[in-house]
C-alpha cells in the first residue's frame, strides 16, 4: 500500500506494528505475577484503607480524641527533636570514625551491632533492662543507694523521652555511616593546605567539611524524618504506647483504634499522617532535582 502525493509521487506507507516476538511474550508472561502480586498487596490495600478512612465523621472523631492530639504532638517532637540530635551526633561520629586508626575500626564494628541486630530483641533488651522490679538498671541503683529505682516507663515525658533514645540508638549507625563517604570524598589536599595555613579544628569543619556535606546532611535530614513517621517499633516494643496511651505516635495510634475494633479511624489516623510526610517528600525531592 501506497500514499500517493501532489505530482504523481507516491511514497510506501509505513508497515504495520508487528506482533510481539516471543521473547516479548515471555517478557510479559514472567512480568504479570509480580504486577498481579503489586496490585494485590500494594495498590488494593491502600485503596482499601483510603475507602475506609473517606467518612468525614471519623477525622471529626480523632478531632475530639485527645489521644490523637496527644500522638500528633508526640510526632513533631520525634521529628524536630529527635531526629536533628540524631543528625547531629551522626554528623560529628562520622569524623571520628573516619579517622584511619585500627582500635577505631574495631570500635566502629561494635557501634554497627545495634543497626545490624532485629529491632525486636534489641528494643525489648532496653524494657527489661528498665523494668522497675528486676530489670538491671534499678538492681543497680538498690545495689549502690539502698533505695527503689524509679518506675521508668510509668512517666509519659519520661517514657517518650526513652523511646526517643532508643530511636537515636537504633538508628544512628547507619546515618553515620552514610555521613563518612560524605567524608572521605571531601580531596584530602584541602585539610592539607588549611593545616599548612595554620586552620584551626573549627575552621577546618567550617570552612571545608560542612560546605562539601551540606547538601548530603540535609538530604540524610528529611529522608530520616520520612523514615521516622513509619517508625513503629522504637515507640510500641519499649512503651506500647502507655502509660495511658500518651506516648503514642501516628505511627502506632492506629493499633490502638484497632484493638478498640475502630478500623476506620485506625485508617484515617494514618491518613491524617499525610500532611507531615508528603512536604517531606516535595522537599526532598526538590533538593535531589537540583
Amino acid at each position: 500500500m501506497a500514499i500517493t502525493l501532489s505530482g504523481d509521487q507516491s511514497i510506501p506507507a509505513p508497515p504495520l506494528s508487528p506482533r510481539l516476538t516471543p521473547a516479548q511474550a515471555w517478557g510479559i508472561a514472567l512480568l504479570a505475577p509480580y504486577l498481579l502480586v503489586f496490585l494485590a498487596f500494594v495498590v488494593y490495600p491502600v485503596c482499601y484503607g483510603l475507602w475506609l478512612a473517606r467518612a468525614p465523621s471519623n477525622y471529626v472523631a480523632l478531632y475530639h480524641d485527645p489521644i490523637f492530639a496527644r500522638a500528633a504532638v508526640n510526632t513533631l517532637i520525634f521529628l524536630v527533636i529527635g531526629i536533628n540530635i540524631k543528625m547531629l551526633i551522626a554528623l560529628f561520629l562520622s569524623g571520628f570514625f573516619a579517622q584511619q586508626r585500627t582500635w577505631i575500626k574495631w570500635l566502629s564494628v561494635i557501634f554497627i551491632l545495634p543497626w545490624a541486630v532485629p529491632s525486636i530483641p534489641t528494643i525489648l533488651s532496653v524494657r527489661f533492662m528498665f523494668n522497675p522490679e528486676w530489670g538491671v538498671v534499678n538492681h543497680l541503683i538498690f545495689s549502690f543507694t539502698g533505695d527503689d529505682g524509679p518506675n521508668w516507663l510509668n512517666d509519659p515525658t519520661v517514657a517518650l523521652t526513652m523511646a526517643i533514645g532508643v530511636h537515636i540508638w537504633k538508628s544512628l549507625p547507619f546515618w553515620t555511616l552514610i555521613l563518612i563517604t560524605g567524608r572521605l570524598a571531601i580531596a584530602q589536599d584541602l585539610f592539607e593546605a588549611a593545616e599548612v595555613d595554620g586552620a584551626s579544628w573549627w575552621q577546618k569543619f567550617r570552612y571545608i567539611t560542612w560546605p562539601s556535606m551540606q547538601t548530603l546532611y540535609i538530604t540524610c535530614t528529611l529522608l530520616s524524618m520520612i523514615w521516622t513517621l513509619g517508625d513503629f517499633n522504637s515507640v510500641y516494643l519499649l512503651t506500647g504506647g502507655g502509660p495511658a496511651d500518651l506516648t503514642h505516635v501516628l505511627a502506632t495510634l492506629g493499633i490502638r483504634y484497632l484493638r478498640l475494633d475502630q478500623l476506620s479511624l485506625a485508617m484515617a489516623s494514618i491518613v491524617c499522617a499525610m500532611p507531615f510526610v508528603l512536604p517531606l517528600v516535595y522537599f526532598m525531592m526538590k533538593r535531589l532535582s537540583r
